[in-house]
């Protein structure tokens, strides 16, 4: 039956109602394919509304539970470049640079460690990257909407160079830039993750000229250093959403995602951001991981935190009213 004249008018006001976009923000679960409980909290998650977007650990014991999920829901999914956790997707590595003595990723911090000595073959790294982008399309049926790197590895030294050459020659557009706005204002933050960020900040900053080059491309506004696992409430991600809405184009990370030139006085362009967030049904012990078995973080009881604040109606009511849209890389 075709809608009445009042119903019409209804949907019309209603419609003007709606606020105009002021951000394009995507919400990226991260290290979906980690294990079977943390693929589901995820799945729960983009169905409440909490987040928009996922980033898939092909290497992951669960990786091909999670493209199917995916597939199913219809959800928008990336890649999440892994290089320090757990066993390699190339079956070319043996004896690699990138492997310790038992055949594993040398660990998120052992990873810098090795690349700061000057030992680790940017050859290896090259190799790597591309069979987990193979093992990607083999997986989901398509090329990644985007590939950023577990736990930052894309933007150290050297690795940001082959980074942006693998998705240069994939034709892979969109990355993470994690430079976050007011992170050095974060005191609540512990000594030694204000370190960690400090440095992936500027790992980050120095990264903008090499993907430039490369032709890739970011959202305007990275958050989620500061609202990870116990951080995450819905009061700090309002704070660390404000500096989103408070962005212009003057002041946004440098990016070609949207060009100021495109912005006239007669056409509005939304700032875009991307949040990171980690949520999911903790891990069991013993169950999933990259090879090596559930690490402290996936097991943590965060997980479920960050799950259920994202999906907490104080937070989805607080994107409707300022104009937060929630969308995905494929999107833009």
């Amino acid at each position: 039956m075709a809608p009445s004249v009042e119903n019409k008018a209804k949907q019309k006001q209603g419609e003007e109602k709606m606020p105009q976009a002021k951000v394009k923000l995507v919400v990226t679960g991260d290290d979906f394919g980690y294990c079977e409980r943390r693929n589901q909290g995820i799945v729960d998650c983009f169905r409440s509304g909490g987040i928009s977007n996922v980033s898939l650990l092909v290497n992951a014991v669960s990786a091909e539970h999670a493209a199917e999920l995916a597939k199913r829901n219809h959800i928008p999914i990336g890649l999440h470049a892994n290089l320090s956790e757990g066993l390699p997707v190339s079956q070319d590595l043996k004896g690699s640079t990138l492997l310790n003595k038992d055949g594993f990723f040398h660990g998120k911090m052992g990873f810098r460690e090795v690349l700061q000595s000057g030992q680790l073959k940017m050859s290896e790294v090259e190799a790597e990257l591309r069979a987990q982008v193979n093992r990607f399309c083999e997986l989901v049926g398509h090329m990644p909407y985007h590939m950023d790197g577990h736990q930052h590895v894309h933007i150290l030294p050297e690795v940001r160079e082959v980074f942006a050459q693998v998705l240069s020659d994939f034709g892979i557009s969109y990355t993470r830039v994690p430079i976050e706005p007011g992170l050095k204002f974060c005191t609540f933050l512990p000594p030694h993750l204000r370190d960690f960020n400090a440095q992936v900040e500027k790992d980050a900053l120095e990264s903008i000229e090499v993907f430039h080059r490369h032709g890739i491309r970011w959202p305007d506004v990275y958050l989620g250093l500061s609202t990870m696992g116990k951080n995450m409430s819905v009061s700090n991600l309002k704070r660390a959403l404000g500096f989103t809405l408070e962005a212009t184009l003057d002041d946004r990370v440098t990016s070609p995602l949207i060009q100021s030139s495109d912005a006239t006085t007669d056409s509005y362009c939304p700032v875009t951001a991307e949040l990171m967030v980690h949520p999911g049904y903790p891990s069991q012990p013993h169950q999933g991981g990259c090879g090596e078995g559930p690490d402290d973080f996936s097991q943590s009881a965060d997980r479920l935190h960050e799950l259920n604040t994202l999906k907490d109606p104080l937070v989805l009511n607080y994107y409707r009213q300022q104009g937060i849209h929630l969308c995905a890389f494929k999107d833009f």
